[in-house]
């Protein structure tokens, strides 16, 4: 069997979802974590957009040792340069240039003839050469670029040296026949395309993205292009956990080999949506929670019979484990770290020693732990900033005839003092977060609020997400409880402490800072 490669960009494209803006350190968290999915090629983001984004791709270079990590750079020597920029300490450092083609991007966008795109394309590739050991070319909007110019423009960046020429559907207008075809008509017509490899990117416009991606394997491509869940621009990407599980499924029809460790697909599937705060719906394929439920009699009638009556892949196959866990109140370090260990996480003494106490405090309020509850412990404390303050208590008075009113204590951890205050609010989660305000003297005005139930029943443990912008800078903050109104001002307080660290990170803030407050 042939092989194709994944090529994700989950921390680019898939950063571009409206509301999400993940940390260096959560880059760094994610990028790991699809190094042991076995991705090939890992975009970390685009490195000539902010001294933030160039920073975050020179850290996953860095971190990364197996997999290609290539930034996004715009047909222009200075974007290239930042490029390398951030990535000549990376161990396998890619660039992947873009140049849009079709006549509505080079009319209204680029104001170019086509001579000045080719021109501009095939020096764009020749600069990058110089610095970088692989190169990939992509022909933005090619799904809606005439072929006989797409053949054109990939003699000219093959003969500059380019390593793969991706042609995506940007705008998920084109059906998968259509796709495969434009693959076909290349592979015949243009000079040298056994030079390179062909690769596929897709959008979710109209819902065809993971089905265009495998139109396009079926046309020869030997790379394919997603992100984790779907996430991107408008709809989204290619679900790349859905086409790899369709290859793996259907191996009889499409006969291609990825090389990637299925069993990590769950657990990287939960790890971004609760870093970018994008909940996977029910009825996702693959990893939705409804993936492998079975509620209609018939159906499950027939699974005690025999599985295969109603599901097609086993949850196992992509790390996904029913079973109850065992651990209780009575339970102690020692099987804690097991528990943790056989999830698959690798995590310090300290990390260890402060999830427990999480623990602890969740097993007074739940009869029945689970594996869910556990992992969202854990990614709470996930790539977290230096804690500045965290939260000891929270106390509200509330009536539908009275006004909320939330007291907070939180502990200064750098100053090691208590502080306590109280706020009046419009309901008692607006309450508790002016509370904080005051009590931080942090504050700040809320973008976004989210709570989603990680388990059911009574006792589920409830997450919350919140945005928060202060000036120009905007965080996201995540906290974890039985207790939602807990659960909302951990979540406050997490986000607090990310505009800390990330204003202590910028001089330019402490300056102006500085200067307010004399």
């Amino acid at each position: 069997m042939r092989t194709v490669q994944f090529f994700d960009t989950t921390l680019r494209d898939g950063e571009q979802s409206p509301g999400v803006n993940l940390s260096a350190e959560e880059k760094v968290t994610i990028a790991l974590q699809l190094e042991r999915l076995g991705i090939h090629v890992i975009e970390a983001g685009f490195a000539a957009s902010s001294q933030g984004d160039l920073e975050a791709v020179r850290r996953v270079g860095k971190a990364v040792k197996n997999s290609t990590v290539v930034s996004l750079a715009r047909s222009v020597p200075g974007d290239i340069e930042k490029a390398w920029e951030a990535l000549k300490e990376a161990e396998n450092p890619g660039l992947h240039i873009f140049l849009a083609t079709s006549p509505i991007h080079r009319k209204y966008k680029l104001n170019m003839t086509r001579e000045e795109v080719l021109e501009q394309a095939e020096a764009s590739v020749r600069l990058a050469k110089k610095y970088f050991p692989k190169v990939e070319f992509s022909t933005e909007d090619g799904g809606r670029t005439e072929k006989e110019f797409l053949c054109q423009v990939a003699e000219r960046v093959i003969d500059a040296g380019a390593d793969v020429l991706n042609i995506p559907d940007t705008v998920g207008y084109l059906t998968p026949q259509e796709y495969g075809d434009i693959f076909r008509y290349l592979r015949a017509r243009v000079r040298g395309i056994e030079k390179v490899k062909l690769s596929a990117h897709c959008h979710d416009d109209l819902g065809m993205a993971v089905a265009n991606t495998l139109a396009a394997i079926e046309a020869g491509v030997e790379q394919v292009e997603g992100t984790i869940n779907g996430i991107g621009e408008r709809a989204g990407n290619a679900a790349l956990e859905e086409v790899a599980m369709a290859l793996a499924t259907r191996e009889d029809h499409y006969r291609v080999a990825t090389g990637l460790q299925l069993k990590e697909i769950a657990k990287t599937s939960r790890m971004v949506s609760k870093m970018t705060g994008m909940l996977v719906p029910g009825n996702k394929a693959v990893v939705g929670a409804n993936a492998f439920a079975h509620e209609a009699g018939i159906h499950q009638d027939g699974m005690l019979k025999n599985s295969s009556t109603y599901e097609i892949m086993r949850p196992e196959t992509i790390g996904q484990d029913a079973t109850r866990l065992v651990l209780g109140k009575h339970s102690g370090r020692h099987a804690f770290r097991d528990k943790l260990k056989g999830m698959g996480y690798e995590l310090t003494d300290q990390q260890i020693n402060q999830l427990f106490v999480r623990f602890k405090e969740l097993t007074d309020r739940k009869k029945t732990v689970e594996d869910e509850d556990i992992a969202s412990l854990v990614e709470e404390k996930w790539a977290e900033e230096e804690e500045v303050y965290t939260l000891e208590t929270v106390q509200l008075s509330y009536g539908n005839q009275s006004v909320p009113t939330a007291s907070v204590r939180v502990l200064d951890v750098r100053h090691q003092r208590v502080l306590e205050e109280a706020a009046c609010g419009n309901g008692s989660v607006d309450a508790i977060f002016k509370a904080i305000d005051r009590v931080t003297g942090e504050a700040s005005h809320l973008e976004d609020f989210k709570i989603a139930s990680v388990t059911h029943g009574k006792d589920a443990l409830g997450e919350v997400y919140v945005k928060l912008r202060q000036g120009d800078r905007t965080v996201q903050g995540r906290g974890v409880s039985t207790d939602v109104l807990e659960a909302s001002a951990r979540a406050y307080i997490h986000a607090v402490n990310r505009i800390v660290a990330r204003r202590e990170a910028d001089p330019t803030a402490q300056k102006a800072r500085a200067v307010v407050s004399s």
